[in-house]
């Protein structure tokens, strides 16, 4: 006998072979053994998942010899014929290649006429988004009310592309993509019905590459084990499958957590040497990171068998969940922006650079109990210009005293006389700072004295001015945007009620909440922290510190624009040229500067 290849050899001839597809299976089963069978079915999926066998399998329970049922007998010369591919009452339709209206009117004058051989004439027509407008036409009057002996097997990859008037007629069954564990699961139980050695490791590479089609499975397995002379190991699958060595992207975010340049262009020279594609490589980049951010947060989710899980256990350990999930992002985003780049390793390597240059400053080594002398992802530091005297004002574009700033520099407590600034020297100087939520930019980071000030009257919570504590915590990336939009709701001496908007709440996980209350309980030891989701529309949505500065913002614009209108000029323009204000143009002094 010939050589039979897996995805055939293996294909399924019952229900209870199918892999996955349990809710399709389901509802099909009982249709069959209650005899309550539609006449039109549409099966949907990517490829491989198991469209045309399921379609096939049905054919077979519908025209086996011992009855309709969900289990056919598979040994009856209409079961053998079906499974063999000659069975006169399956007419299989390549909808790809009979594309016109001329196919469609040739099934449609056979329809009529009763089966050959079995009870039903079934029509399984594959790949169906692919008939013409005219076609589709020609075939919706037979389909909606065929001949009782007559049942239609529609099979698809797009349904978008499929008129709702025939998507109306059909029972429609959507087939889903198998996850990686059930491929896994399924090539082993083949290669032990075959008696072939394999590696675990191996077989996790295919059920990934195969990306949810169990016939891409097989077929790549059948190609690994041509390319390993009959045994599948790990080496010989990565490399023929061009995968990235998992040790060698821990090694790349190993130093990418320790900062040191040097060390991460060296990991990308290995890269290079060894020949790994620079997509798969940022994807086992980002891959890494979804596996070390979802082990923190749900340490059981992670199978046993997750491959280099030791090493994702560590990494969980070591960085923080802020860093995590900024590492992910900038991998997804270089992935979108490869495509764009001069060349795919200039791509891989702006987008490590971007993970060195925007990582916050707190290490593995150095927690976030006190803040960083760098700022944190979206700010910028106050630079020495920023703090001037009252007879030399130096305000950085964009930049304004908000009230809860000037609060921070007025609050700060006096421990003795000598501290007090004498009357012939100047006021200390104020620190301008810019509200996290405005044009993207949040607190500058302060220094460890000015944190140590504010914190000191803020032994008890009644004494709380939100917008300055935020200021003063070692808040980064989701956390200070949390943070910025939190309000207080209530407080007292020994409680501490904060509020998020149901919106705030649905893009800020449970584990970043609860660091900032964290970080908040720390710096009011004795107070109770509690924190809820306070309804839309509520007062204490718009006192948050995000809300403050955006109505700020829209006061100078409206006051910019008022400006404007009674400036005598202007009017002069306008009237003399009939001349028109852009209102884009109209910006408040300190932006135009």
């Amino acid at each position: 006998m010939s050589y039979q290849v897996f995805a055939r050899k293996t294909r399924p001839r019952q229900f209870s072979e199918v892999v996955g597809q349990s809710h399709v299976l389901q509802a099909l089963a009982n249709g069959l053994d209650a005899n309550r069978v539609h006449h039109a079915f549409l099966f949907t999926g990517t490829r491989g998942v198991g469209k045309t066998t399921i379609a096939r399998i049905f054919s077979k329970a519908l025209n086996c010899e011992k009855g309709v049922s969900a289990s056919p007998c598979g040994e009856c010369a209409h079961c053998v014929d079906i499974d063999q591919g000659r069975f006169v009452d399956l007419i299989e339709i390549d909808a790809a290649s009979r594309t016109g209206v001329d196919d469609i009117r040739e099934l449609i004058e056979n329809v009529q006429y009763a089966p050959t051989r079995g009870r039903y004439k079934v029509y399984l027509i594959d790949e169906v988004h692919m008939l013409s407008n005219s076609a589709f036409n020609a075939l919706l009057k037979t389909l909606e009310e065929p001949p009782e002996h007559v049942k239609f097997l529609l099979a698809t990859t797009d349904p978008q592309k499929i008129p709702v008037t025939v998507l109306s007629r059909c029972l429609q069954f959507s087939l889903r993509r198998l996850s990686s564990a059930e491929i896994k699961t399924h090539l082993a139980n083949v290669l032990d019905a075959d008696g072939v050695q394999y590696e675990a490791p191996a077989l996790n590479l295919i059920a990934r590459a195969a990306d949810g089609s169990v016939r891409d499975s097989l077929s790549l397995l059948d190609q690994a084990l041509n390319f390993g002379a009959g045994k599948l190991a790990e080496a010989e699958t990565r490399t023929m499958l061009g995968t990235v060595d998992e040790s060698r992207v821990i090694e790349l975010l190993h130093a990418v957590l320790a900062g040191d340049a040097n060390q991460v262009f060296a990991q990308v020279e290995t890269l290079q040497t060894y020949g790994f594609d620079w997509r798969a490589s940022l994807q086992e980049l980002a891959t890494l990171c979804q596996r070390v951010a979802v082990h923190q947060q749900a340490p059981a989710s992670l199978p046993d068998d997750t491959p280099a899980l030791e090493s994702i256990q560590a990494l969980s350990a070591q960085v923080a969940a802020e860093d995590i999930q900024l590492f992910y992002q900038v991998a997804v985003a270089g992935l979108r922006d490869l495509d764009f780049a001069p060349e795919p390793r200039a791509g891989f390597e702006m987008a490590v650079l971007r993970m060195l240059a925007f990582r916050p400053a707190a290490t593995v080594d150095q927690p976030a109990a006190r803040p960083s002398a760098r700022p944190a992802v979206g700010t910028t530091e106050a630079p020495a210009s920023a703090v001037t005297s009252p007879a030399e004002p130096a305000q950085p574009k964009g930049a304004e005293l908000t009230p809860s700033a000037a609060k921070a520099t007025s609050t700060a407590p006096t421990t003795s006389a000598s501290q007090q600034p004498k009357p012939s020297e100047p006021a200390q100087p104020e620190v301008e700072s810019v509200p996290a939520s405005v044009a993207g930019q949040a607190m500058p980071a302060q220094s460890e004295e000015v944190e140590n000030d504010i914190a000191a009257p803020q032994a008890t919570a009644g004494a709380v001015d939100w917008a300055v504590l935020v200021a003063s915590l070692p808040l980064k990336a989701m956390a200070l945007e949390l943070a910025n939009n939190t309000s207080i709701i209530s407080q007292s001496t020994d409680h501490l009620a904060l509020g998020i908007s149901q919106e705030t709440a649905m893009v800020c996980p449970e584990g970043i909440r609860q660091r900032m209350i964290e970080l908040v309980q720390q710096r009011l030891p004795n107070v109770k922290i509690e924190l809820s989701i306070v309804e839309q529309g509520a007062a204490a949505v718009n006192e948050t510190p995000a809300a403050k500065a955006a109505q700020m913002e829209a006061d100078r614009h409206q006051s910019a624009h008022e400006s404007i209108e009674r400036d005598p000029n202007v009017q002069q323009l306008v009237s003399g040229f009939d001349g028109v204000v852009e209102e884009g143009s109209i910006q408040p002094r300190e932006l135009a500067e």
